[in-house]
């Protein structure tokens, strides 16, 4: 079995290419620095491990991907050999098979990931609604009947009856 999962920070920007012949296929280079474990003295902190992401993954690194980013991946570990001036070359590479974002929008922009879009310079679509018009959310103490949402769909409410010592778990 050959799975590899890891979890980073992006340490540059995706760098693509596109392959040539008839339907060029996106070619997404990306380095994620994993922390390690364990720090001893005068050994780094992070491993930087090569990412290669091909297709419809490799556009998508393109396009949502920066810098700082926090990013899970998935995929499997490839070693390529060539030779070079008459030397042996190695390297080593995860290819990619799943990519997800691995923390919000605003903690991202905070750790120098990418920033949105001022309000006035977004859509009118994408512009957040003012807090009059967005939908109420449950509070703690009410029960969801009292704040509207009972009706709502995709609400299921729970019935409040059943105590912690009857729960499974």
């Amino acid at each position: 079995m050959n799975k590899v999962i890891l979890m980073g920070r992006l340490a540059r920007e995706p760098e693509v290419r596109y392959s040539q012949g008839t339907e060029p296929l996106a070619i997404a280079r990306y380095t994620l620095a994993v922390n390690r474990r364990f720090k001893r003295q005068g050994e780094p902190e992070a491993d930087f491990i090569n990412c290669v992401a091909f297709g419809k993954a490799g556009e998508f690194a393109e396009k949502y991907f920066k810098k700082g980013q926090l990013v899970a991946i998935t995929g499997r570990l490839q070693v390529r050999s060539w030779d070079k001036d008459g030397e042996r070359r190695w390297s080593t590479d995860v290819i990619v098979e799943e990519q997800y974002f691995a923390e919000g929008k605003h903690d991202s922009e905070k750790n120098g990931g990418s920033k949105p879009a001022p309000e006035q310079n977004r859509p009118a679509a994408a512009q957040s609604k003012p807090a009059a018009q967005s939908r109420p959310v449950a509070a703690p103490n009410k029960p969801a009947k009292q704040m509207g949402l009972a009706d709502s769909p995709g609400f299921y409410p729970i019935d409040e009856s059943i105590e912690d010592d009857d729960l499974p778990f």
